[in-house]
């Protein structure tokens, strides 16, 4: 079942992000953080996916800590910037159907690269805040990591040290990861839904809440299953639930993202005619 999602999710990424960069009618913001999101989606299904694969036909699930440091950074790096660019997405859907006659300004290029550097730079912040901390640890309790992959709190959980502060330290930055984003999104979608019920509203805002709802559904799930994860004690942490949210913050989202942002979406269906009427006529 993984390597089926694992397959769609590595399929339907690769051929959004080739189809964002290669039509000229998706060249706005709106698909330059779609873009953002699948880039996200690929990289994380390619960062767990693949090893678990490998371990599960060689039968060796051995992996060194400078490894498993390494895939918590990655993970972490990855999930962080998700979380951020979902709540940029739900501005950016704000802008467009609360502010239209200001969203060429509030939304210009310049503006979207800032975001974006912004989402990477927070996340690899809080990702080496982690990293940095895991990797000297002593691990005396044991070496064996009840997970299909590298997660912090289990290795906080095999530590003997008084790891306290640390995870008071980390409350605070996923406080900021998740629960600031998650203000952003409903706070848009609320001003999203005020509007298209308003006595000004438009056809066009009433045909865009199909969008937001498609993306409110990522957004429940992904963070949903997240904040389970990161954001409970580590003296609570349970490998089997872990897995089980990992599954729903990682590989489930990646395996949706390209099918709700682009099923229901006229631009991307334009798009991918025009993509096969061009090759069909080579």
């Amino acid at each position: 079942m993984n390597l089926i999602m694992f397959l769609i999710a590595l399929i339907g990424n690769s051929f959004l992000l080739i189809l964002i960069k290669m039509d000229s009618g998706l060249q706005t913001p709106m698909y330059f953080f779609l873009s953002q999101l699948a880039f996200m989606d690929l990289c994380q299904v390619l960062s767990i996916i693949p090893q678990t694969m490998v371990n599960f036909v060689t039968q060796k699930y051995n992996i060194s800590l400078y490894a498993c440091v390494t895939q918590i950074f990655i993970t972490l790096t990855l999930g962080g910037a998700e979380c951020l660019i979902l709540a940029t997405m739900s501005y950016d859907r704000y802008v467009a159907i609360c502010r239209p006659l200001q969203y060429p300004f509030l939304m210009r290029r310049r503006i979207c690269y800032i975001m974006s550097v912004g989402v990477w730079f927070w996340s690899c912040v809080q990702a080496l805040t982690c990293s940095f901390y895991v990797l000297p640890l002593p691990y005396c309790k044991s070496n064996v990591i009840k997970h299909n992959m590298c997660d912090y709190p289990a290795l906080v959980q095999l530590s003997c040290s008084d790891n306290s502060a640390f995870e008071r330290t980390i409350y605070i930055g996923d406080f900021l990861v998740f629960l600031i984003p998650v203000s952003v999104i409903l706070a848009s979608y609320i001003a999203i839904l005020l509007q298209v019920l308003g006595p000004h509203s438009s056809k066009r805002s009433h045909k865009a809440v199909g969008t937001c709802l498609s993306h409110l559904c990522v957004v429940g799930l992904f963070y949903g299953a997240s904040m389970l994860t990161y954001m409970t004690p580590v003296s609570s942490y349970s490998a089997q639930k872990s897995m089980t949210n990992t599954v729903f913050c990682t590989i489930v989202p990646a395996t949706m993202n390209p099918f709700i942002y682009s099923l229901r979406n006229r631009d991307v269906s334009a798009a991918l005619r025009k993509l096969f009427a061009k090759y069909a006529l080579h």
